[in-house]
């Protein structure tokens, strides 16, 4: 028998107390997602520092360990400017798209690759089982290519069939999949794709239970000049109804509809979140009030 002395203060067990609170107001949602799938898309200011990565990565693999089968679809679009500008080229965009000709493409999967590689250290250091892949493993991301407004803006991919199996094989066996958004075509030219986009196609093509935006803002303002305006909840139709209305513009409107495709073709539920806040992921799947934008049925 082990005897030990009883020297917690009434502050400290005030915290304890507290902490297992924590707890408990997770559990009714460790339970009811016990076991679906939740497709996590990481890029833009959460990949900004290593403190920031760590935290996401600690969130997803703590998601994985409570139940979860989560799914990492990562971005990469920073860290290819600056190799792009490394090597003496000039990184190029069309309403919002990068214009990736042959030596961008090289470029571009070479740098996914390596960040791809960097994320599954990290799930694995936390002692989660985890493989990265692109969307050429498995003919999981078959592409055609894309044009912008009728523009040629090179190897930029327009995703055309997604087939899971790889995803479902590597879930069954235990694995936190991490994808880097590179495809090809039925030709086997590669091309790169939105991460956006690529995550919208794989929550649906899995049927994910939850997808998770880790953005560069809160969420969803009818006015974004407006903090007021901020929107907690709302449903595909009414966020449609925000797009025709013309309130949603700028770098958020093909994110929005591509949530509002989502919805309607499968996913339970999107949540856009603010990837720089610490433990955002958390903090919206497992308290009551949430701190993000939710997006449903």
């Amino acid at each position: 028998m082990i005897y030990r002395e009883n020297n917690v203060n009434a502050n400290e067990m005030n915290e304890l107390q507290q902490k297992a609170s924590v707890l408990i107001e997770a559990l009714p949602y460790i339970q009811q997602f016990n076991r679906r799938i939740i497709v996590v898309k990481y890029g833009g200011s959460a990949m900004s520092t290593k403190e920031l990565q760590e935290n996401v990565i600690k969130d997803v693999t703590l998601l994985k360990l409570v139940g979860f089968k989560p799914v990492i679809v990562h971005g990469g679009g920073k860290e290819i400017s600056r190799w792009v500008e490394k090597v003496g080229m000039e990184p190029r965009f069309v309403n919002g798209l990068r214009v990736t000709d042959e030596d961008t493409m090289e470029l571009a999967e070479m740098v996914l690759c390596k960040v791809n590689k960097q994320l599954v250290s990290m799930v694995q250091d936390l002692g989660v089982k985890a493989v990265g892949i692109t969307g050429k493993d498995g003919g999981l991301l078959v592409c055609r290519k894309k044009l912008s407004d009728g523009q040629d803006i090179g190897f930029v991919g327009d995703i055309t069939h997604v087939e899971p199996k790889v995803l479902f094989d590597l879930i069954e066996k235990d694995f936190l999949p991490i994808v880097a958004p590179i495809g090809m075509d039925e030709n086997g030219q590669s091309y790169n794709i939105n991460a956006d986009d690529a995550a919208c196609a794989i929550a649906e093509a899995v049927k994910a239970e939850k997808l998770a935006f880790l953005t560069d803002i809160e969420g969803l303002y009818k006015d974004i000049n407006d903090k007021s305006t901020f929107i907690s909840n709302l449903s595909a139709d009414e966020a449609q109804g925000l797009v025709d209305s013309g309130y949603i513009g700028g770098g958020m409107l093909p994110k929005l509809s591509g949530c509002i495709d989502a919805v309607r073709n499968g996913v339970n539920k999107v949540h856009i979140l603010d990837g720089r806040i610490l433990h955002c992921l958390l903090l919206e799947v497992f308290t009551n009030k949430g701190i993000g934008t939710q997006i449903h049925t």
